[in-house]
């Protein structure tokens, strides 16, 4: 039988550490979550493996270092309000609930937005509220938003998005850039938006978020 508990150790310091992640909330979540229940139980023996896990047709769990790497990126703080869109299973809303005030997450898969909403409830993650819908809109009955987190590669960021941000506040996502996508953070400043690259990384495809023609990073 796996010991979830030392697999999750050496996630952190196989993968998260080595990769620069040094901010002691992110260890300290990564180190609390059980990954493992994240991901279809026959699946499990290799929730804390250096990739991505899959959940369903197109949708995925990011691998641990692409995700805490995002994490660290978005600069989350125990004062914020996080819009988490295409969380899948929920592993990436119970990791940031542990160090911003509330985070709400729309999932368009419906059966995942709910197995989401299940898991989150029984680690007692309190402070997150999952609904289905398109994550392409957000929420701006909620917003405006201290950072918005997308779990995947995406060609554009439409403006109801950008819209939906705190002056200062920060997108970040996966952008394709031809035959490679690309960490980069988005930060909302006046009437504008500023753009920062971190790092290159795989991960799912969001349909929702292909190139319409509307924007080119």
């Amino acid at each position: 039988m796996t010991d979830f508990a030392a697999a999750r150790q050496a996630m952190v310091d196989n993968q998260v550490r080595p990769s620069d992640v040094t901010r002691y909330a992110i260890i300290e979540a990564m180190l609390w979550a059980p990954r493992e229940l994240f991901v279809p139980k026959a699946r499990r023996d290799v929730a804390y493996a250096g990739a991505e896990v899959g959940l369903a047709p197109g949708r995925a769990l990011l691998e641990p270092r692409t995700l805490a790497k995002m994490i660290e990126a978005a600069r989350i703080g125990p004062q914020d309000l996080v819009l988490d869109l295409a969380p899948g299973s929920g592993y990436s809303s119970a990791l940031i609930a542990r160090m911003a005030e509330a985070v709400v997450a729309i999932e368009p898969d419906a059966e995942l937005a709910a197995w989401a909403q299940t898991l989150l409830a029984d680690v007692e993650a309190d402070n997150v509220v999952v609904t289905s819908g398109d994550p392409a809109v957000g929420d701006p009955a909620h917003g405006p938003f201290d950072v918005i987190f997308i779990n995947g590669v995406i060609d554009q960021v439409p403006d109801c998005l950008t819209a939906q941000l705190k002056q200062g506040g920060r997108l970040v996502a996966l952008f394709r850039n031809g035959g490679v996508s690309q960490c980069c953070v988005l930060t909302r400043a006046g009437d504008g938006v500023s753009w920062r690259y971190i790092f290159d990384a795989g991960g799912p495809v969001l349909a929702e978020f292909e190139d319409s023609g509307e924007f080119a990073f």
